[in-house]
């Protein structure tokens, strides 16, 4: 949520904002309208109760005959302060209300557009080329298959269309992933977490998850739980109403993914790359407003090492306006080259999603004038299976083998997953 008097200071920041976020810009002078009639109704009621407080000194003070009609005023008074009340209550959540629905002031910086008009920020590595090699690339399920580390077909027979067994060396590439992952993140100071996974309507709200991307959201009514689609949601409400006294704080967390996938019907069908349920390894930060863009720049870099580890190619994209959720003013995305689809797909994310988060789930920090809201900011180490994929495809070997990334070798035992007969 954004500070209504950061918008009340600069409207026309905000209309640019909502603009190229493709949002409604009338949405700014709507809150402003609001936010007037709510002051006006505040002032209103404090009025009146400034004259109900005198006139019960009257009351107090009068003796006889004065009393009867001065009691007669009270009551009367009373209930016009009552009514004043209530109506600054309701056009105080009025404007709550509206105030909610806008998103994060966009950081200038970042490239206008939609999906498609990201700005590649750098390439690192070089894919390879299989040709020269003397064979054509399998995909993934292919290469799944041979090494008896991906089941997709069973995944459907139990639970439908984008689900999936991992097994065998398919798990274990898993378990190896998530420990170097969390190895990474504690020796760079971060707190490892395993977060619920089940969240109340505050948390999944106080994040930002309840507004556009609401229809990706499994939502289980009867007990009036949701999923989490990123354990973004329960790190960040890890300290909702709370005021912190040391920053920054690093977390990183650990948990199932749920996601709906709506709007998607007929994309990535085959395979893993865009399932309902999945593992990931996400860093979370709590720091000072003014230390934000130097920490997205850090969380960055620690996904660009673990990349590196991976000996992958990537490149890494500038995220455009129109592409970014609702909590993020920028967004870094590193992709993976992936060699049967001739294509980069994202793989990791890191999002500055400022005050907004913070100003929702009231997370403060103290300094010397008094309590502040503190900027939150996330990013994704590693998402388990398009981490996989990528593995999986870009060290592959004629003979269905794979070869294992050094830095994997020593959770792994083995520095290549041989096929199974």
């Amino acid at each position: 949520m954004i500070d209504l008097k950061v918008i009340r200071d600069s409207p026309d920041a905000a209309r640019a904002s909502q603009k190229v976020r493709g949002e409604d810009p009338t949405l700014i002078d709507q809150v402003i309208e609001a936010d007037d009639a709510r002051r006006a109704a505040l002032s209103s009621f404090e009025s009146l109760r400034a004259e109900q407080n005198l006139l019960s000194k009257s009351v107090a003070a009068a003796k006889g005959d004065e009393k009867a009609p001065l009691l007669e005023k009270a009551k009367a008074l009373s209930a016009q302060v009552k009514a004043a009340e209530a109506q600054a209550s309701e056009l105080a959540e009025k404007s709550q209300a509206i105030l909610l629905q806008i998103h994060n002031l966009i950081d200038t910086d970042a490239p206008v557009g939609g999906e498609e008009d990201f700005k590649i920020i750098e390439h690192v590595g070089t894919p390879r080329d299989f040709t020269t090699e003397g064979f054509e690339a399998r995909d993934h399920v292919e290469i799944g298959k041979i090494l008896k580390a991906i089941d997709t077909e069973r995944g459907a027979k139990v639970s439908g269309s984008r689900f999936y067994y991992l097994t065998g060396m398919g798990a274990l590439l898993e378990f190896a992933l998530v420990n170097y992952a969390i190895s990474s993140a504690t020796k760079a100071g971060f707190t490892p977490v395993i977060p619920p996974v089940l969240v109340k309507p505050a948390a999944m709200e106080g994040t930002g998850f309840l507004g556009q991307a609401a229809e990706n959201v499994f939502h289980l009514e009867e007990d009036d739980f949701y999923l989490v689609g990123t354990s973004e949601v329960p790190l960040a409400a890890y300290h909702m109403d709370e005021i912190l006294d040391q920053l920054p704080l690093r977390y990183a967390g650990y948990s199932s993914c749920f996601r709906r996938e709506a709007g998607t019907y007929g994309k990535d069908t085959r395979g893993i790359i865009r399932v309902h349920q999945f593992d990931k390894v996400e860093m979370f930060t709590f720091c000072k407003p003014e230390d934000a863009k130097a920490e997205h720049l850090r969380l960055l870099q620690w996904e660009k090492d673990f990349m590196n580890a991976m000996e992958i190619p990537y490149r890494v994209i500038d995220v455009a306006s129109g592409d970014l959720g609702a909590s993020a003013i920028r967004k870094f995305d590193i992709e993976a080259w992936i060699p049967t689809q001739n294509a980069y797909r994202e793989v990791t994310s890191t999002s500055n999603c400022t005050e907004f988060q913070a100003r929702r789930l009231n997370i403060r920090y103290r300094e010397e004038s008094g309590t502040k809201a503190v900027a939150t900011l996330n990013g994704t180490l590693v998402a388990i299976p398009r981490m996989i994929v990528a593995i999986l495809e870009n060290h592959q070997n004629a003979d269905g083998s794979v070869n294992v990334p050094a830095a994997l070798r020593p959770f792994l035992g083995v520095d290549r997953l041989l096929p199974t007969a």
